[in-house]
């Protein structure tokens, strides 16, 4: 059953006449009865809410549509610990992390944990990895936004399939995930962009601003420069993942070497100087990739030919 502070709050909201907060409420207890496997008690809870004569909701598509086509569920497995993060950056999420697990305790004092993130940075250097292991932290599901089957060349049915994954989240505990933000953010401002995508980046913040606390939403971009000034104000944490320095760059492949149980050719202070500019994606699949060519040339393996090789290929590529 839902908490005892929940549904004194249930009903202080409806004598109040508060129809946010008590709708709010509502979509708390059937996101703890789901936790708690109580799936038809959630279901009806959220069948009463979702035809409970709003206007607004009944102008809506079913929330009960399928939505295989607008998210993909991924099994978080990144933990927060196994991340080469930045020191504001790893406490930034730790103190998130904290706050969920112990949001019983803010709500009692009339706070509500942070659920609004930002991830900001060149690609490769840990957004969806860190966006992975908040869920994993939380032990919340992962849902990713598919944009293949969120946008849509007809007028209006992009704003409604975004509708109906809102819909479909606010009554589940989870971390959503927007990936390359500024696809579907973009500056309204901008005189080049249509007014169908000025009216969708307006309906995706709404909903974002109408999260319940419970959803955790991440979103990264890699051009924040593009994002809509109005989309910054929404997240309560912005944290920007910058590429790796020097001591940044060995410290993470030292890890690797010890992760993959074997030398890499040069030590982890040489290749990061020789890989200077590379991404934490780039420096973990160059590891990898000399400890996978060393493994297949057993027993006649040139470590040192090998990673000659790949650094030939690393100077080549990136003065393309």
């Amino acid at each position: 059953m839902a908490r005892s502070d929940l549904l004194i709050d249930l009903v202080d909201a409806q004598r109040r006449g508060d129809g946010s907060r008590f709708r709010l409420l509502v979509e708390t207890i059937i996101a703890e009865e789901r936790s708690n496997q109580h799936h038809l008690v959630a279901d009806r809870l959220s069948e009463l809410i979702t035809t409970s004569g709003s206007t607004e909701l009944l102008a809506r598509d079913d929330s009960a549509r399928p939505v295989a086509d607008l998210l993909h569920e991924v099994v978080p497995r990144r933990r927060l610990s196994a991340l080469q993060l930045d020191g504001h950056v790893a406490a930034a999420a730790g103190e998130l992390i904290e706050e969920h697990h112990r949001a019983e305790l803010l709500r009692s004092h009339g706070i509500e944990p942070r659920n609004r993130v930002l991830l900001e940075g060149p690609p490769g250097n840990g957004k969806t990895s860190l966006a992975e292991a908040i869920a994993a932290e939380c032990m919340l599901p992962f849902y990713a936004v598919r944009y293949e089957g969120i946008v849509s060349s007809f007028l209006g049915e992009t704003t409604s399939r975004l509708d109906h994954v809102f819909e479909f989240v606010r009554t589940r505990r989870c971390v959503l995930f927007f990936d390359e933000f500024d696809t579907i953010a973009k500056e309204r401002a901008d005189n080049h962009e249509t007014g169908e995508i000025k009216r969708v980046v307006s309906t995706l913040l709404l909903q974002i601003d109408r999260l319940p606390p419970h959803v955790i939403v991440v979103c990264a971009t890699n051009h924040g420069e593009l994002l809509d000034r109005a989309a910054w104000r929404r997240f309560q944490l912005r944290l920007a993942l910058e590429a790796p320095s020097r001591a940044e760059a060995t410290a993470f492949l030292e890890s690797m070497r010890a992760r993959l149980g074997g030398d890499l050719g040069l030590a982890p202070r040489t290749l990061a100087d020789r890989l200077k500019g590379a991404s934490y994606a780039e420096l973990e699949q160059f590891a990898q990739d000399i400890r996978r060519r060393y493994v297949l040339a057993l027993p006649d393996s040139d470590l040192g030919g090998i990673v000659r090789t790949r650094l030939e290929q690393w100077r080549s590529q990136a003065h393309q």
